[in-house]
């Protein structure tokens, strides 16, 4: 990759605001005219879909970031730069350098000129060559306006390539669109290319290419969640999870347990098993590069942790409300011999770590440690911190347990509630759907959770709670959510346990999720699709542990949840 991503993509517009609010430039020497280009060749669509993913590069940390640093997981640092405090705070000028809207729509160009110009009717061997890169690119453009708009809120809806000021100036006119109207038209646009073959370039930078691209039918489901349209997201995510020739089960060892014989739990510690940047549950990424000289590298890792580079001064760190949050799941051990099975929780209190308590995510991942020698002349900080789900190689945009949850939360607003919850408490298989979910649920599901006995099995697969929280699938304090009295009709019943199943699920985004960008979004789509405002408000008002009534008020209205369009 360090070298291929030095070669410019045919047409590689800059995107930039000038004085009269437009958001494209034309006038750049990057670009070449559009009757001199026409891609036709293979190595045209390489170097093009490369240069796409050299423009994904720079909004790559920006995307984590605004999904992070808006809720309620993390909170800024003294060491913090002004633009990240201010994010944090909701005040977010049309300088701060988080806000370039022009940086989406320089993808979205690109991929604008990709679509309309690649010969997607060209066949070599009775086969369409480059129809893999034109469904690649088509994702890109779906998946990045997706960003554009959960940022954004409403955004011009530019799908030509812009060529000329005159062109940039009509778009930029044109009446903009929200995200209910831009998911519903990229679900039509994409649907066509679900099951089409993405491209494989082989190893670049010792990275697999496969993962650079955007699975269609998880985005699918991401579009259809956004748009309401919530039994044809559980349709996607299950396709793409059930999938007859690369099934996706639950990957079962990728847990931090206690140790099965441990009792005295003061006197030993976690066997960390949870590693996020590992590619077996990474399903894709924007790869970056690990020198300037060759595109751009991300600078997570200096934001997020301790550096040589920062002189060890992080500038994020796990917010009180996260926490407590970890703190707050009850761990669960389940013993079982041939005559008895016993059952043990961990305690709270008495460890040799407060961290330890609770789910074991966060200890697994997040760690502070003090270092010797400073005085209070040094100019290193005397605190050093570890988010190990930082990784300078590459920017997640899809992992295998997230695809999980978002199944489970469009399976719930379906008016499934059972079956959601199985996800998170005992994983979907067969015999885990029989014995949990009833048989009148089960009929109005159907196929959408219907999966291959040979493949997802009790011994492939486990309840996301699971990976932090022990063998969930026998704490008893982990349950379904029951009404304290039988209620009317079991569709009141059902319509009790959805928002609560909800409020699980969202949790259980948290603690898987934590720190990889998705927090805020998960809560603005909560609080959108019940139109209540404080779902969100309250919940990032509350991150550092008490009620900030100031940012409570600001965020009641959902004009600021979106960053201002320049």
């Amino acid at each position: 990759m360090k070298y291929i991503y030095q070669f410019i993509s045919v047409i590689c517009l800059t995107a930039a605001l000038s004085a009269c609010a437009d958001m494209m430039d034309t006038d750049s020497e990057l670009v070449e005219f559009e009757k001199d280009n026409t891609l036709n060749h293979p190595t045209d669509s390489v170097y093009s879909v490369m240069g796409i993913i050299s423009k994904l590069q720079v909004v790559a940390d920006r995307i984590v970031l605004l999904g992070e640093v808006r809720g309620d997981l993390m909170t800024t640092t003294e060491a913090a730069s002004s633009d990240l405090k201010r994010l944090a705070s909701f005040d977010i000028g049309a300088d701060n350098v988080y806000n370039k809207v022009s940086d989406y729509y320089a993808v979205i160009n690109n991929c604008n000129y990709f679509i309309a110009h690649v010969d997607t009717a060209m066949q070599r061997r009775g086969r369409n060559i480059f129809m893999g890169e034109y469904a690649a690119v088509k994702a890109f453009r779906a998946w990045t306006y997706l960003q554009l708009a959960k940022a954004y809120g409403n955004v011009p809806l530019v799908l030509d390539p812009v060529m000329t000021e005159q062109d940039a100036k009509k778009e930029m006119n044109k009446s903009r669109s929200g995200i209910v109207d831009i998911c519903n038209y990229f679900i039509d646009d994409i649907r066509p290319y679900a099951l089409t073959e993405l491209p494989r370039y082989g190893v670049i930078n010792d990275l697999s290419s496969s993962n650079f691209f955007i699975p269609v039918r998880p985005l699918l489901g991401d579009l259809c969640l956004w748009a309401g349209r919530y039994k044809e997201a559980a349709e996607w995510y299950h396709s793409y999870l059930n999938d007859k020739d690369d099934p996706m089960p639950m990957n079962a060892s990728a847990r931090t347990t206690w140790p099965e014989n441990a009792t005295e739990f003061n006197l030993t510690s976690p066997v960390r098993g949870y590693n996020v940047t590992s590619t077996a549950e990474t399903v894709s990424f924007i790869p970056m590069e690990d020198r300037v000289f060759d595109g751009v590298v991300s600078d997570l890792g200096n934001i997020y942790q301790s550096t040589r580079e920062n002189n060890y001064y992080y500038q994020l760190t796990p917010s009180p409300a996260m926490l407590n949050l970890s703190a707050n799941q009850t761990y669960c051990i389940e013993f079982k011999s041939d005559t008895q099975t016993d059952t043990i929780y961990v305690p709270k209190v008495g460890l040799m770590r407060d961290i330890m308590a609770g789910d074991l995510r966060l200890y697994s991942n997040y760690s502070q440690s003090s270092r010797g020698g400073q005085d209070e002349y040094s100019e290193y900080s005397s605190i050093m911190q570890t988010i190990d789900k930082v990784t300078s190689l590459w920017v997640a945009t899809y992992r295998l347990n997230m695809i999980y949850l978002r199944y489970a939360e469009a399976l719930n607003r379906s008016g499934l509630p059972q079956s959601a919850f199985a996800v998170l408490k005992y994983g979907l298989c067969p015999e885990n759907i029989v014995a949990y979910v009833d048989s009148t649920e089960q009929a109005q599901a159907g196929d959408l959770i219907s999966f291959d006995g040979n493949i997802f099995t009790r011994s492939t697969v486990i309840g996301i709670h699971s990976v932090g929280s022990g063998d969930s699938q026998a704490n008893a304090f982990y349950t379904l959510p029951m009404p304290n009295a039988p209620l009317a009709t079991r569709q009141d019943s059902v319509a009790y346990q959805i928002p609560l199943v909800e409020d699980m699920i969202i949790d259980e985004m948290a603690l898987e999720g934590a720190f990889e960008g998705y927090r805020f979004y998960d809560l603005m789509r909560v609080a959108l699709r019940r139109n209540a405002p404080e779902y969100l408000a309250d919940a990032v008002a509350r991150r550092g542990g008490f009620i900030d009534e100031g940012l409570k008020a600001l965020l009641m209205d959902k004009n600021n949840w979106y960053l201002p369009l320049k």
